[in-house]
């Protein structure tokens, strides 16, 4: 993509992008190089999509095809209009993962779509790029039960046994509670998971593998990176997958790496569709959607490194890949801040905390899902809480508790360096608050999960 004549192109097009420049006394034919364009100021959500009326934000003034809404952290609802060139686009990222993770131009490709169905922006446009692959020849055929678990129960029997993979579709904690608590032949129907929305661990890639009978997680998850915004931005390869699995077990080398002591979602992306850059360790893109963006800033922490780069990079640490993957720019996204506590100064970030619930003697007890807060006792001093998930059937005991707690402790101080030289040895070890599977108020069905309070 060259962003500048996509701003060009916007600025003539597009009326709220128009009305943008002259409030920032710019004239686009000012901007002539790719140093004019990364002068030009942001754009953001409360500067200037919630600034316009809707069809304003659209090429022309005319809204697409269909409308996505979207909620955020904030539950304000924001609506991005799509049409059907945005979804073919988009489906390349998805043929990228199934033809090159997953092999479907070779296999009959059972497409579960787990994703919430309506005006989200998840399962309908899952569901219509999946229907693109189709029309480009491979032999998928696509379900969408939603959310639904009842309809994954009834309809997964029934259908597996006529295809070569099953494929399913969702967020990490809904798709690995299906997999935990549903009384199916998962090792028998080849599954492979597809997933967005939230960073998860390696060790959570390996659980979840291990317990869907993948044999290869490498070639059996695959992520997504995506906004409501904007769709897909990039997916994991086999490739940004191997990388992150060395650097999983490396967590200095990964810090060395992305300036954080947690490990970030990893994946690559299409220049030629996609303009990332970096701005004060957050991520702006371009694009052409349905509502186009330029120098958005999507709030996102994380970063970019060029392909040569991150080869050379592993390579200098003792590690050399075994697959290969297009030679596409990696982006590594950690996610939001508001996921994050900050204890005695140190940030304790949801993904140190996860590791912990994903150890062997751990995780056959919880569901992976936790909410972690600080709280103060009588004389104000401050705690690190926990409050966990219990897998359906398991009670709350002070054994599984304290397992829990040593577990998670252990990971903290093992992934987070800042955690242990900043909190005191002594209030380091976290309270653990036990809580049955559906808790409605820390885990209630069907609500996105928050992991801070």
């Amino acid at each position: 993509m060259n962003p500048v004549d996509l701003f060009h192109d916007v600025a003539r097009t597009v009326p709220a992008y128009r009305a943008f420049l002259a409030e920032n006394h710019i004239d686009p034919a000012n901007v002539r190089t790719f140093q004019d364009f990364v002068r030009l100021p942001m754009t953001t959500k409360e500067g200037y999509t919630r600034r316009h009326p809707l069809p304003q934000l659209c090429r022309h003034g005319v809204m697409g095809d269909i409308i996505a809404v979207s909620s955020g952290s904030t539950g304000v609802p924001s609506f991005w209009p799509r049409s059907a060139s945005d979804e073919r686009m988009i489906a390349d990222r998805f043929e990228e993962v199934f033809r090159g993770t997953f092999s479907a131009h070779e296999r009959r490709t059972l497409a579960v779509v787990c994703f919430s169905l309506g005006t989200w922006v998840g399962g309908l446009f899952t569901l219509n790029c999946c229907r693109h692959l189709a029309e480009r020849g491979y032999p998928i055929t696509a379900v969408a039960p939603g959310t639904n678990r009842r309809e994954i129960r009834r309809i997964l029997p029934e259908l597996a046994p006529y295809f070569d993979q099953v494929v399913l579709m969702g967020y990490p904690p809904y798709l690995k509670n299906v997999i935990d608590t549903e009384d199916l032949p998962w090792h028998e129907w080849n599954v492979k998971i597809v997933t967005a929305g939230e960073v998860f661990s390696e060790e959570w890639r390996a659980l979840v593998a291990a317990r869907a009978g993948i044999d290869d997680p490498v070639h059996g998850i695959a992520s997504l990176y995506g906004t409501a915004d904007a769709g897909i931005l990039g997916n994991e390869t086999p490739l940004s997958i191997e990388i992150r699995h060395f650097l999983a077990e490396r967590p200095d080398t990964a810090k060395e790496l992305f300036g954080e002591p947690r490990l970030p979602t990893l994946v690559q992306y299409d220049p030629d569709i996609r303009f990332f850059e970096e701005h004060e360790g957050t991520l702006l893109f371009s694009g052409d959607n349905g509502v186009p963006l330029i120098r958005y800033h999507i709030a996102d922490e994380g970063g970019v490194v060029p392909y040569d780069e991150m080869l050379a990079f592993v390579r200098g640490h003792g590690f050399e890949p075994s697959t290969s993957s297009p030679e596409r720019p990696f982006v590594y996204v950690f996610g939001r801040s508001h996921d994050i506590v900050s204890y005695y100064g140190a940030n304790v970030y949801p993904e140190n905390v996860a590791v912990g619930l994903e150890q062997p003697q751990v995780s056959g007890l919880v569901t992976g899902k936790f909410v972690t807060e600080v709280v103060k006792d009588t004389r104000h001093d401050p705690h690190l809480m926990v409050t966990v998930e219990l897998m359906p059937g398991e009670k709350p005991s002070d054994e599984i508790a304290h397992t829990i707690g040593e577990s998670i402790l252990g990971q903290l101080l093992r992934l987070n360096s800042e955690f242990a030289a900043y909190v005191p040895p002594r209030q380091q070890t976290p309270l653990i608050r036990l809580r049955e599977s559906g808790d409605p108020d820390y885990f209630p069905p069907g609500a996105k999960h928050r992991y801070t309070r």
